[in-house]
């Protein structure tokens, strides 16, 4: 599996990444920024302190003048991105994959990187491309700086809430903003371990917020706030300890924009048709993005929209220009202050049946005949293929996508009845190989 992905580099520390494939990267990527500013910072994996030295030598032995912020959450490097002007940028995460894993996202210029850069950076990678000039490392440390700016866009309150960073980057960061700001803060998995001792980094998953479920409820907080490996994505639990899907943040969240103004809002092709009524319900403008980091940050750019989420927990703020996570809850706060419990606001917003992401793995470097194969018999129903195949009915729709970042396959199924999810699921059911199909029905066999 290669680990040049559609948004970013990652792979498996020390064997697909291994410390003479990150100096070939390194010489690539400084191929493309030779003479330029650049700002790195790493995560808090065991590899990434080794990762982060060969990437910032590699860059200076290319002419650049790398900007070393240190070790960081993912939002104080685009952060650091932005206030320092610098045109390119290498953070070190695997962001929400488990421990074993790192990597590099790439910012190239003033645009999200594309598939075409990331196929670019590959190709130099593979004829190593070196350009020799002489640059320099400057120590920036930016964290204080981060925290004083960031909290003068967020509101205080004085809300008991339950942060749970996971191990990961947000550790020391998250308390600290959300304590500047007057919250009480309990504190869970603070300590940084790139071990990730105590739950997986992914915090979309329900079932890794458990801990922080108990923690909620035995302190009477109102509100659990959990956050990723590298501090850009992030999870809710509400004051009665129940896990909530970032369908429904994503609408408070545009909710929350759209009561001051109208305006486009961006959501991804995976979430529930609930998003999409609800902001135009509230006055806004619904876009759909294809689902991944860079794709909805493109979108959020070129429709100049208020906001954007998807629901890996990937958000995206107007007042910022980029996603974080921790800013992310400090507007969930927000609005939970102004309209009274997480809780009942869930409960407001219809549902319909809608299934989690079905994972199945795929083997090869097939996955782009099968989607095609898949939106060829699908032809009839006129597939939307802005992100893998989706088939879209006025009850529901269903879909099938290739994950950005593992060797997966994402289906994900919606509709207003239970008898007419059946019905939706099995055409595309029909149009699959048969051991695609086969895995499916095999992680879901309810569907």
């Amino acid at each position: 599996m290669s680990i040049f992905h559609a948004c970013d580099i990652r792979g498996i520390a020390g064997t697909d990444l291994s410390d003479q494939m990150a100096e070939k990267i390194a010489l690539a990527v400084g191929t493309k920024l030779t003479g330029k500013k650049v700002v790195v910072g790493g995560d808090i994996r065991l590899s990434t302190p080794r990762l982060q030295r060969i990437m910032m030598d590699g860059l200076a032995r290319s002419g650049c003048e790398v900007l070393n912020i240190g070790t960081v959450a993912t939002p104080v490097f685009y952060y650091a991105q932005k206030v320092t002007g610098a045109e390119g940028g290498v953070m070190v995460t695997a962001s929400h994959n488990p421990a074993a894993y790192n990597g590099f996202k790439l910012v190239l210029g003033p645009n999200p990187v594309t598939e075409e850069d990331i196929a670019e950076i590959a190709c130099l990678t593979e004829e190593g491309a070196s350009i020799a000039a002489d640059g320099r490392v400057v120590d920036w440390p930016i964290i204080a700086d981060y925290l004083t700016d960031t909290a003068e866009k967020a509101q205080s309150g004085p809300l008991k809430l339950v942060l749970d960073a996971g191990n990961g980057a947000t550790s020391h960061i998250a308390p600290a903003l959300y304590r500047r700001l007057g919250f009480e803060v309990i504190e869970l998995f603070c300590q940084a371990d790139g071990n990730f001792p105590n739950r997986p980094p992914n915090p979309a998953l329900p079932e890794n917020l458990t801990a922080l479920s108990q923690k909620v409820r035995e302190t009477g907080a109102v509100l659990g706030i959990a956050f990723d490996g590298d501090g850009d994505r992030v999870g809710f639990v509400d004051e009665t300890g129940r896990a909530v899907d970032n369908d429904d943040i994503l609408v408070l969240l545009a909710q929350n924009y759209l009561e001051k103004q109208p305006g486009p809002i961006i959501y991804d092709a995976k979430c529930s048709m609930v998003v999409p009524e609800q902001i135009a319900a509230a006055g806004g403008r619904p876009v759909m993005a294809r689902a991944g980091h860079t794709f909805s940050k493109a979108a959020f750019i070129r429709e100049k929209a208020l906001f954007a989420g998807e629901i890996s927990g990937h958000f995206f703020f107007s007042e910022l220009g980029y996603d974080d996570g921790m800013f992310a809850g400090l507007k969930m706060c927000e609005y939970v202050a102004a309209h009274g419990p997480l809780s009942k606001l869930i409960d407001a917003i219809p549902n319909y049946i809608l299934t989690p992401e079905v994972r199945v793995k795929y083997t090869g470097s097939d996955k782009a005949a099968i989607l095609a194969e898949v939106a060829e018999k699908l032809d009839k129903w006129q597939p939307n293929l802005i992100d893998g195949v989706r088939i879209e009915f006025p009850d529901g729709w269903a879909m099938i996508r290739a994950s950005v970042t593992e060797p997966l396959f994402t289906l994900r199924f919606e509709a207003k009845t239970r008898e007419r999810l059946r019905e939706i699921a099995d055409i595309l059911l029909a149009a699959l190989p048969d051991h695609v199909k086969t895995s499916v029905l095999a992680a879901m066999p309810n569907l």
